[in-house]
């Protein structure tokens, strides 16, 4: 006979459990302690099952009727509900335990260690990661909402950070879309802030762009008289406008004096690519010189603590700073728009080739020997020209005028 809510509530404990029946396969399971718990028996096949849908009277008989047709359904269909609902909870307790701190550092991990991605690039996610931390780090990553990541995004901005509050979303970002990768979350609820933050201004690095000027510049590094090592890093970095870090980390391995070449491995570069300087001259002549001292081994420049890691990243801004130039002035990283600049309105260069020169746009891969690239041959050209029109506003020579030939 079928149960009613009365039979329920009349049933007592035994000494034992006991079942009772309500109809085509639901029953009600009652324990010695008084428990009772709905369940339904099906087959698969010739093997019985049984899927437990919860106690009463937290499951009325009503919804226990319901639960148990859905299971049948499910059965006729060819599923299996017990097993679909073990599945669901062993994935429930898997996600709980995949918060976003724990899925972040394993992003930072493969996606970034094990890629080889440079120092810098992997402190700054540890940087971002660790602006999150306090509100998402301990959430299911699966669980959070839009609103939770927001809220450290807007303290940064309250702070006047705005490029680090942008900086951090798209970090964030980063981590939701690998966990949709890796199956521990179904979507990345940070695409719903992109219109929710400020837009920072942007920030362009100081940067001489007047011969005159950077002729004093020149000379001042000339005469510059702390670390040697930091010299030498002062007097190469204008005459091959790579990007700070490239330069500091600089390996003799990648430096072939004799041809002239210096070949980044794309590990070291900021579009992921290899990339191959041009060196002239009076570059190799510098090198030469620096390896008399130290040798060709490691870091061609070195840190002045600890001869394994290379210096640090404020060493060329503060010894700018040593020699009376203020940050409005010049930075390691203007040299780079101060070559772009100057190298444009001279005329004599093809544009591609000096934005190749700079690593911006190069599609291209991989390389079998990545410098005999498009704009190599005008490029070693070019990084010769350059040298010695340094070397003349050095001197307070005039500038060179454009018309003069490239070959």
């Amino acid at each position: 006979m079928p149960l009613t809510e009365t039979r329920l509530r009349a049933l007592k404990p035994k000494d034992k459990p006991y079942k009772v029946a309500d109809d085509r396969g639901l029953y009600i399971e009652v324990s010695p302690s008084g428990g009772k718990l709905w369940r339904f028996r099906y087959r698969i096949g010739t093997v019985e099952k049984k899927l437990s849908i919860g106690s009463y009277p937290e499951i009325n008989l009503k919804d226990a009727r319901q639960a148990a047709y859905e299971a049948r359904v499910k059965v006729a269909s060819g599923g299996d509900p017990a097993m679909d609902k073990r599945k669901q909870k062993i994935r429930s307790e898997f996600l709980s335990a995949q918060t976003f701190e724990a899925v972040a550092r394993e992003y930072i991990d493969e996606m970034m260690v094990q890629n080889g991605r440079a120092d810098a690039t992997i402190i700054k996610a540890n940087f971002f990661l660790d602006q999150l931390t306090d509100a998402i780090g301990c959430r299911p990553i699966d669980e959070i909402e839009p609103f939770e990541v927001l809220a450290p995004l807007k303290r940064l901005e309250a702070k006047g950070k705005h490029e680090t509050a942008k900086k951090t979303r798209s970090f964030a970002s980063r981590v939701f879309r690998y966990g949709v990768a890796t199956t521990r979350c179904k979507g990345d609820p940070t695409t719903m802030l992109r219109g929710a933050l400020i837009t920072p201004k942007a920030k362009h690095y100081a940067a001489i762009l007047e011969p005159k000027d950077l002729g004093g510049l020149l000379r001042a590094i000339q005469d510059y008289t702390g670390n040697f090592i930091t010299r030498y890093a002062l007097l190469i970095a204008p005459h091959v406008f790579v990007r700070p870090g490239e330069l500091r980390h600089a390996d003799w391995k990648e430096i072939d004096l004799e041809e002239g070449v210096w070949r980044i491995p794309e590990g070291k570069m900021k579009a992921r690519r290899p990339h191959a300087v041009p060196l002239s001259t009076q570059v190799v002549g510098y090198l030469k010189e620096l390896a008399e001292m130290v040798g060709t081994e490691g870091y061609v420049f070195p840190s002045a603590r600890a001869s394994v890691r290379p210096m640090s990243e404020n060493t060329l801004n503060a010894a700018f700073r040593r020699m009376g130039f203020t940050k409005d002035e010049v930075t390691a990283h203007g040299l780079r728009a101060t070559a772009s600049t100057m190298l444009n309105e001279s005329g004599l260069w093809n544009p591609d080739a000096i934005e190749r020169g700079l690593a911006h746009g190069d599609s291209n891969a991989v390389r079998g020997v990545y410098h005999r690239g498009k704009h190599w041959d005008e490029r070693v050209r070019m990084a010769q020209w350059w040298s010695d029109y340094l070397d003349t506003i050095r001197e307070g020579g005039k500038v060179i005028n454009v018309a003069f030939a490239k070959g």
